[in-house]
C-alpha cells in the first residue's frame, strides 16, 4: 500500500496508464490476426491490403513504446513474408 501522498497519486496514474496500455495492445493484436486471417482465407489482394493498414498500426503501437521496435519490425517482417508466399501460389 502506498504511504505517501506522491505514491498514492503514481498508483492512481498507474491504474490509468496500464488500462490504456491494454487496449493500445490489444489493437495491435487484433491487427496482427486480421493479417493472419486474410493470408488463412487465401485472398492476396485482400492479405496485401491488410498488411499494410496492419503495418501502420505496428509502427504507432512501437512509436508509443507498447511493444519493442525490434519485436514491431520481426511481426512486420513475418506477417510480409506471409503474404508473399501466399502472392506466388
Amino acid at each position: 500500500m502506498a504511504n505517501s501522498a506522491q505514491a498514492r497519486k503514481r498508483a492512481r496514474q498507474s491504474v490509468k496508464q496500464r488500462a490504456h496500455n491494454m487496449t493500445l495492445r490489444s489493437e495491435l493484436r487484433t491487427a496482427i490476426k486480421k493479417v493472419r486471417k486474410a493470408v488463412a482465407a487465401g485472398n492476396p489482394e485482400a492479405a496485401a491490403k491488410q498488411l499494410q493498414e496492419s503495418q501502420a498500426v505496428i509502427d504507432r503501437m512501437a512509436s508509443k513504446r507498447i511493444c519493442h521496435p525490434n519485436t514491431a519490425a520481426r511481426q512486420k517482417s513475418n506477417l510480409s513474408k506471409a503474404v508473399k508466399a501466399l502472392a506466388k501460389k
